[in-house]
């Protein structure tokens, strides 16, 4: 048996396809009606977290942060069974992932950090990416049954926050391309033009080479331009007054200036717009 702490959409997504996969399911909810409504599929509800994970050998948290994460471990104890791994799905700080990891390990409780990129749906059909971190022969251990519920795994190695901190990193960057586009659409909308008709665009300019290209030289801290900062800076100017004239207001990109004018007077106006990523300029 295993169990399933947390059951909001990921984790119902995840629970459901367990079922389907013929694994017989124990789970737990703080609202305990998200958790009876998988009873209909077959789960086992249970009405505390020691209930839930006695008899299983594999515990499942899919809750909402580091806080949540501490409580339902320290109430989930007392019915863990010996040798039962704990594997935590949560999105949580790298800094307080490190130190649960070092506790359980002192306490000689098998923990494994496997937060994932993925939603409800591709929880519910073993489609996208799960991250992992920390001891590799427990990662071993497990990397069969995790390989049921995901298309990819990558392992980061024993340091216990590194997939932690590459799943901040790709939130990072799924809340500034939402961010970002928010300011299209904004800046679409001051000009009169439709956002569904602002997006064609994307059609036939790819953004994402930005992070495969322009993201890779930042990262190596090569500013060569090939885009200077100072046109750049004048591009942002436009959006700037266009989204004024037409009395809608920008939230990214005033920031984005900010930005742009402090890395200049440091400098950098003749290198690439990526030279915003400076560590000298503070």
């Amino acid at each position: 048996m295993i169990a399933f702490l947390g059951t909001g959409l990921l984790g119902t997504g995840f629970v459901r396809a367990a079922l389907q996969r013929g694994e017989s399911v124990s789970v737990w909810n703080r609202t305990i009606a998200k958790a009876q409504a998988l009873a209909a599929d077959g789960a086992r509800v249970a009405q505390t977290p020691a209930e839930a994970v006695r008899g299983a050998s594999r515990v499942h948290l899919v809750l909402l942060d580091d806080a949540a994460v501490d409580d339902v471990i320290e109430r989930l104890l007392p019915g863990l069974e010996p040798g039962a791994v704990i594997l935590d799905h949560s999105t949580t700080a790298p800094r307080s992932t490190a130190e649960r990891a070092r506790r359980m390990a002192e306490r000689g409780i098998d923990f494994l950090h496997v937060p994932v990129f993925m939603g409800p749906p591709q929880a519910a059909t073993a489609k996208g990416l799960m991250l992992a971190a920390g001891p590799k022969a427990l990662f071993e251990r497990v990397q069969p049954e995790l390989a049921k519920m995901t298309e990819r795994i990558r392992y980061f190695g024993e340091r216990p926050d590194l997939a932690a901190a590459n799943k901040l990193f790709g939130n990072m960057l799924i809340m500034f391309v939402a961010s970002g586009l928010a300011d299209v659409f904004a800046l679409a909308r001051s000009l009169d033009i439709a956002p569904t008709d602002a997006y064609t665009i994307f059609n036939d300019f790819n953004p994402s080479a930005q992070v495969t290209g322009r993201g890779k030289r930042m990262a190596e801290g090569d500013f060569k331009a090939s885009f200077e900062l100072v046109a750049a800076r004048k591009d942002v100017r436009l959006m700037l007054e266009t989204a004024e004239a037409g009395g809608v207001p920008l939230h990214v990109v005033p920031a984005i200036a900010a930005r742009f004018d402090q890395v200049i007077a440091a400098g950098y106006g003749a290198d690439d717009l990526s030279s915003i990523a400076a560590v000298d300029v503070a």
